[in-house]
């Protein structure tokens, strides 16, 4: 354990280096909350039926998303470790004396926590502190409605970096299995951002594909722990939303151990 905390520490630490990068994703993702807002905004003020979120928690919904768009969607793999791949010098890590599997998501679990440090808390105090006091109290993020709602997310939100890192791990070994490792890499992401409510959240899908999406793992990355925040479900919710997410979790990262083992089995390292 002690050299999969040394590897997520160093990790961490070399990922807080893309400060500019980071400035330039809140300005980014402040711009597109507000687009997104509104046309909520514009929805809820000319529905003539009962919606299952409201208004307050639609636009908290948008501002979580966006506030940790870049941690809980795994939007590609590791990019060194696919070039690691790709080039042979992948050997490198096979000659380490730890669990390959292991080694490579501790540093997708890096990938998917040091974004909390330079976009979402930033962006979060933004939404929560600033946007009341320049007068956008009602396009503004609220706190949760009670503590327990606030523990609720909190535990959930563990397991979704936990789920995230491990599809992140599906997505970083494909690489042992294409040419490029370009084309899944560009589907899946797509995919998950439209199924698990970060474009519109998923109350708002119809009727008919709500238990198709909930179902899904992806659903346990956003619309869950985000509906936790903002009330919209009870913090009695949470163990299922823990027995969701836990099943998932489970699932992909013994799918991912099966093609990381039978990967190494077949990989080919410079003709070797």
């Amino acid at each position: 354990m002690k050299a999969y905390l040394s590897l997520f520490v160093a990790r961490f630490t070399l990922l807080l280096q893309y400060r500019t990068a980071a400035l330039a994703g809140i300005a980014t993702q402040l711009f597109w909350g507000f687009v997104k807002v509104m046309v909520l905004e514009a929805f809820f003020t000319n529905t003539t039926s009962a919606q299952p979120l409201t208004f307050r928690e639609a636009v908290g919904y948008v501002w979580l998303g966006q506030a940790f768009l870049m941690a809980i969607v795994p939007w590609s793999g590791d990019k060194e470790i696919q070039d690691l791949i790709r080039s042979g010098a992948v050997g490198y890590d096979l000659l380490r004396p730890t669990d390959l599997y292991n080694f490579w998501f501790t540093r997708a679990l890096a990938l998917r926590t040091a974004p909390l440090i330079l976009r979402a808390i930033p962006l979060l105090c933004v939404t929560i502190f600033l946007f009341p006091i320049v007068g956008l109290s009602e396009r503004s993020l609220s706190f949760p409605p009670s503590f327990a709602s606030l523990f609720a997310f909190f535990i959930s939100f563990i397991g979704a970096i936990l789920l995230s890192s491990a599809l992140t791990m599906l997505l970083t070994v494909s690489m042992m299995w294409t040419l490029s490792g370009e084309g899944i890499n560009s589907i899946l992401p797509t995919l998950i951002i439209i199924l698990s409510g970060m474009i519109v959240p998923l109350p708002l899908f119809p009727e008919w594909s709500k238990p198709f999406l909930n179902a899904l793992p992806f659903s346990g990355l956003v619309d869950q722990p985000f509906r936790l925040f903002t009330g919209n479900l009870l913090p009695n919710e949470l163990f299922h939303v823990l027995l969701h997410q836990t099943f998932w979790i489970v699932v992909i990262v013994i799918l991912g151990r099966f093609l990381v083992n039978r990967g190494v089995r077949k990989l080919v390292i410079q003709g070797g």
